[in-house]
């Protein structure tokens, strides 16, 4: 029987989304340390082309792309990571009441969740960052306003399964309440497909992050890999770099955390235990 790092650390498409995004963390927590400059500071002059003084370059304003990218790696993950914490942690907790009391309860929940999948999710994400303005606490809010609706899906779903089982029942004959076994024996038996999905959204977080950043509406004070490419795109004819370089981390990084998700899908699928 194949172990869960057996089959996990030897799929090569997830060493190699480990590899990107171990070197994406590894810049992001080292960014003072590599990028002398602050990603605002004008360094040179605008549009100079990649050398060994500026690697990147420099934009149209003459601030290095080097330190743009280094400090930008920072501020795209950990709002994408925030808001999928809180939006796992939401959802998570709508799903498994839902999943676990059923009845009222559950058609009350599912309609809310259903409410907030009418919403074209990107739509109502940028509504949600032009009423509270623009800042880092605004994206993560809207981000995990936006979602969190499939988690709970998912969790519901688990749930109803997992609490049909014999040692569910046996908690319930023995008297512990309802919270005790939903926290204590149903949700621990949950987390395989709760991890695969809360991984595949920081994926998604990063694209609505850039997303609304490309159009203005990010964090004014932070330098993001969104607002590199919207401040490029102008000028994508006589410096394709600008929205190159920060557009091709957005792929890589992205790409990578598909791939991960899908070699955790691969590992924590209990049919090929036995593979």
């Amino acid at each position: 029987m194949n172990t869960f790092r057996q089959r996990f650390m030897g799929n090569p498409r997830v060493i190699a989304g480990l590899a990107w995004l171990g070197l994406v963390v590894l810049v992001a927590a080292a960014a003072p340390l590599i990028a002398s400059h602050h990603p605002f500071e004008i360094v040179a002059e605008p549009f100079l082309i990649p050398s060994l003084e500026h690697p990147f370059g420099t934009d149209s304003l003459g601030r290095s792309i080097w330190a743009g990218l280094v400090h930008g790696a920072r501020t795209t993950l950990v709002i994408a990571i925030l808001a999928t914490l809180v939006s796992v942690a939401f959802g998570t907790l709508v799903g498994a009441l839902a999943g676990y009391f059923g009845g009222l309860v559950d058609d009350g929940l599912m309609r809310l969740t259903e409410f907030f999948q009418t919403i074209p999710s990107f739509i109502f994400a940028i509504v949600l960052v032009a009423i509270l303005t623009p800042s880092a606490t605004s994206l993560i809010v809207a981000i995990a306003v936006v979602s969190w609706p499939p988690i709970a899906r998912v969790v519901r779903g688990e749930v109803l399964s997992v609490k049909a089982r014999e040692y569910v029942q046996a908690a319930v004959l023995v008297g512990q309440g309802d919270m005790a076994i939903l926290f204590r024996q149903v949700l621990p038996n949950t987390l395989s497909p709760l991890i695969v999905t809360g991984s595949l959204l920081v994926a998604t977080a990063i694209l609505i992050e850039s997303a609304l950043s490309f159009l203005g509406l990010g964090a004014p004070n932070l330098m993001s890999w969104g607002f590199m490419v919207g401040a490029g795109r102008s000028f994508l004819r006589d410096a394709w770099w600008l929205v190159t370089i920060p557009g091709v981390a957005i792929l890589l990084t992205v790409l990578s955390i598909n791939l991960v998700g899908e070699g955790l899908n691969d590992a924590l699928n209990p049919r090929l235990s036995d593979l």
